[in-house]
């Protein structure tokens, strides 16, 4: 469900903050069986593989979709951004309450069969760039170089 490259410097306090919400967590979808997905965070793992299974449990127990997944483990610098978008800063505001923010560097990808996206931490500090091909290929990368492409079947080429 998730790539990542960088590191989650919150990983310690995300997974023990995990942990003490199971205790009070709830889901309409598993109802008495949640505590059968109990403990959300398999114990060692890699910070890649700890937000997988978060990302994963906030998708399926949670019901949300994998960019809200994402959205909420992963906020943007929202609390000075004056041009964000009402509904936006709303939502921020309720993930923020929700749970803490998995913060790097990092930039995570993700791809459930339906959606497939990208997220840098609110810090910026991993590149990212993505290239849009011709025929509907979408490569994405932190470095240059990785991919040969010819210039004319790229219809979109961003940097962040």
């Amino acid at each position: 469900m998730v790539a990542h490259n960088g590191e989650i410097n919150t990983l310690r306090g995300n997974i023990n903050l995990m942990r003490a919400r199971e205790g009070v967590m709830s889901s309409t979808l598993y109802e008495d069986d949640l505590v059968k997905l109990y403990p959300v965070v398999e114990e060692g793992l890699t910070d890649s593989g700890c937000f997988d299974n978060v990302c994963e449990f906030l998708v399926k127990a949670g019901q949300r979709s994998l960019p809200e997944a994402a959205m909420t483990m992963v906020p943007e610098a929202w609390e000075k951004d004056e041009e964000m978008d009402h509904e936006k800063r709303a939502f921020y505001r309720w993930a923020a309450m929700a749970m803490e923010p998995w913060d790097g560097p990092a930039l995570l990808a993700f791809c459930d069969g339906r959606y497939v996206g990208a997220i840098l931490d609110r810090n910026g500090l991993r590149p990212a760039r993505y290239y849009l091909t011709a025929d509907d290929h979408l490569y994405l990368s932190s470095e240059v170089g990785v991919n040969d492409h010819d210039e004319a079947t790229i219809v979109k080429k961003v940097r962040t």
